[in-house]
C-alpha cells in the first residue's frame, strides 16, 4: 500500500458554528460542505487548501468517538487521512503484518468515501485514516 496523497486533516471542535467563521475570516477559506455522518455521531465541515482538505468535526453525541475525544483531550487535531487505492487490500495487508487496525473492513465516511482507521498505538500516537473514493 502506498498513499496517493493526504486526503484531509481532521480537527475536533466543540461548535461548528463558531469554528467555521474562524476558518473563513482568519484564513480566507470557504466552507464548501457540511454533512452529518449519523453512524459516526459526527457533523463535519470541509475546507479545501490546494489538494488537501481540512475537516472540522463536531460531535452529535457525547458518547460518540468525537464526543469522547473532546472530553478527554479537548479541541484539536484528531486524525490525518491518507487517500489509497484498494482500501480493503490495504487494511487486510496491514492487519496481517501486525499493524493494529480499528477497521478490518471499510465503512462509509463523509463525502461518500470508504474509510478505515489504524489505531494510534500502531502509528506513533496519530489516529490515521485511510480513504478511498469508490467512484474512482
Amino acid at each position: 500500500m502506498k498513499p496517493t496523497h493526504i486526503e484531509h486533516i481532521g480537527i475536533a471542535v466543540n461548535d461548528l458554528n463558531e469554528a467555521i467563521p474562524f476558518y473563513e475570516k482568519t484564513f480566507g477559506l470557504e466552507c464548501y460542505a457540511i454533512e452529518e455522518v449519523a453512524e459516526q455521531k459526527v457533523k463535519t465541515a470541509f475546507f479545501k487548501i490546494g489538494d488537501v482538505k481540512i475537516e472540522l468535526l463536531e460531535s452529535t453525541d457525547p458518547e460518540g468517538p468525537i464526543g469522547k475525544f473532546l472530553e478527554k483531550k479537548g479541541q484539536g487535531v484528531h486524525h490525518i487521512a491518507f487517500a489509497v487505492d484498494g482500501l480493503q487490500d490495504a487494511l487486510t495487508q496491514l492487519d496481517a503484518s501486525g499493524v493494529q487496525v480499528i477497521d478490518k473492513s471499510p465503512r462509509k465516511g463523509a463525502e461518500g468515501l470508504n474509510i478505515g482507521f489504524l489505531h494510534p498505538k500502531a502509528t506513533f500516537g496519530v489516529l490515521t485514516e485511510l480513504c478511498e473514493d469508490p467512484n474512482k
